[in-house]
């Protein structure tokens, strides 16, 4: 049996995939101690062909396909399916440093009863990513590297690893979260009120590969904010509310500049060159989300 399950969920990514998975099976381990579970939603890009391949000479890949609703179906899916007692949570478009499942691997080896984060580090590309994993200084930091201890906010499952019987007792992630965002930060939610305490291991180094264009990230903060008031609904808590940022003050203030398009229309304008001004109109389209679907019940 395996020490460690890696799930993969994806859907059409063959592009980003395809480079992915050669960074996992490079790992320090023996291959025989780990497996990596490929969740995939009925892609149509020659995902299946390619893992077909890939499996073929790498004896721990497994291509779990299936009608998955979204990422939290998928990453059930490869939940239920795996054969280890520890699962870490990688993206495919995600690429991993080859002491990435060694060094989760050690944290939970060392003690129960906690869920590991580790660094996940931003490039826009293959070669960012290249460059940035032989300079360690040009990787920067999610959080202070004296940081041990997280809360539930940073339960990012593109670098994530969990005790299986604890995302079991937890009831895994919630799969009615079907569009972007919080599915993960839920499930930490849960795991950290049944006492899984969160920790940082910034030694555990992979590379997020995405350079999504500035329209993409409007429509990424719009429904991020719908998944946020879904978050509230489950759990109608003042922690919650104040820390995903659903406060009267947040919801004030997008009536009173949703009453001033002029201003609106010049914060736009502005976004094009000033970054203040993009994030300041990007929390906008966010609590947008959020009155969306709070509205809707």
């Amino acid at each position: 049996m395996p020490d460690i399950s890696v799930v993969i969920p994806t859907y059409n990514r063959l592009d980003t995939l395809s480079r992915v998975l050669p960074t996992l099976l490079s790992q320090d381990l023996e291959p025989s101690r780990y497996e990596l579970l490929v969740c995939d939603s009925n892609s149509t890009d020659g995902t299946a062909e390619f893992l077909a391949a890939v499996a073929q000479t790498h004896a721990n890949v497994r291509h779990l396909a299936g009608p998955y609703s979204g990422r939290a179906a998928a990453r059930n899916a490869g939940i239920s399916q795996a054969r280890a007692g520890v699962v870490v949570f990688n993206d495919a478009d995600i690429f991993a440093s080859p002491d990435l499942l060694s060094t989760h691997l050690r944290r939970h080896e060392k003690r129960t009863g906690i869920a590991v984060v580790g660094l996940e580090v931003q490039v826009r590309d293959f070669e960012e990513y290249e460059y940035k994993r032989d300079h360690p200084d040009a990787r920067g930091h999610l959080h202070p590297p004296s940081r041990r201890k997280l809360s539930w906010l940073y339960f990012l499952t593109g670098n994530a690893s969990v005790r299986r019987a604890d995302l079991l007792r937890a009831g895994c992630f919630d799969e009615s979260f079907t569009g972007y965002g919080h599915e993960d930060l839920e499930l930490g939610y849960r795991l950290q009120r049944l006492g899984i305490e969160i920790v940082y291991e910034p030694l555990a180094v992979n590379y997020h590969c995405q350079d999504v264009a500035y329209g993409d990230q409007k429509e990424k903060m719009r429904l991020a904010g719908r998944s946020t008031a879904r978050f509230y609904r489950k759990h109608p808590h003042v922690n919650v509310m104040f820390n995903l940022g659903m406060t009267p003050l947040s919801l004030w203030s997008h009536s009173a500049l949703t009453r001033m398009p002029l201003l609106l229309g010049a914060i736009a304008r502005s976004a094009e060159r000033s970054r203040l001004a993009r994030e300041f109109l990007l929390q906008y389209h966010y609590v947008s989300g959020i009155k969306e679907a709070r509205d809707e019940r």
